[in-house]
């Protein structure tokens, strides 16, 4: 039984994608119908086309994107998938990782997708990351199996993002240290207001309604007080 248990189990391994937004990013109803590498590559097409192929160069057979694994048109299914995102990232076999505007030979401290609120998250629970560059070459050329478990990336990491590299390389969701799990966010910035707070919900293991449509301070005083009630931390409040 065991051993069906572990075959199953490895069948199914999926690989998550976090990326930046660009134009013409599929959505559920264009994947629907018809297989991925029949539409065009163009856009954000392309890139679906191309995180899938790497997967199945990995031997995964189970990807996952948020641009078309989402049926953003039911209200039930967005909540549940902000309030289960971060545990879905953290049980993936591999997040990959593509910055589309990282040269071959560049380095990505100044890429966008580290000024994305809900990277973030992205970044903290997988416990295996793959960076991938513009042109889907691996970052630098680094053969590693995991991105995180390398002292040169670590290092670039903790620069670009202002998380210490214990926090990158083991991170619980919760509330402890919440000042500075908010102050990590800070500067990052989301297409909707709301999505400040509620990029954050995973992080600190809170389950909240997500009402979009309230202003962002509403919803970043949903957020505080959820914390503050939780874990009598009232100096979340200057952050």
């Amino acid at each position: 039984m065991e051993l069906i248990r572990n075959v199953v189990s490895k069948y199914f391994q999926f690989v998550m994608l976090s990326h930046r937004w660009g134009e013409g990013e599929p959505s559920l109803g264009d994947i629907w119908s018809s297989p991925i590498y029949n539409l065009s590559a163009k856009g954000g097409f392309g890139k679906l086309q191309q995180f899938c192929l790497v997967a199945l160069e990995r031997d995964y057979l189970w990807v996952w994107s948020d641009t078309c694994c989402i049926d953003k048109h039911s209200s039930a299914e967005v909540q549940e998938t902000i309030g289960t995102m971060f545990a879905w990232y953290r049980r993936s076999a591999l997040t990959i990782v593509y910055l589309s505007d990282v040269p071959d030979n560049g380095s990505f401290g100044k890429s966008e997708w580290f000024k994305r609120g809900w990277t973030l998250q992205e970044l903290l629970a997988p416990l295996n990351i793959l960076f991938y560059t513009q042109n889907w070459s691996l970052y630098k050329n680094l053969t590693s199996s995991n991105h995180k478990t390398d002292p040169s990336v670590l290092e670039e990491l903790e620069k670009a993002t202002g998380v210490e590299s214990r926090f990158l390389t083991n991170f619980s969701p919760g509330l402890d240290d919440a000042r500075s799990r908010l102050h990590w966010a800070s500067s990052r910035l989301t297409t909707r207001p709301e999505d400040t707070a509620y990029s954050l919900f995973g992080i600190f293991n809170l389950y909240l309604p997500v009402l979009y449509g309230e202003s962002s301070g509403n919803a970043l005083s949903r957020l505080l007080a959820e914390v503050i009630s939780k874990s009598g931390d009232i100096s979340v409040l200057d952050w």
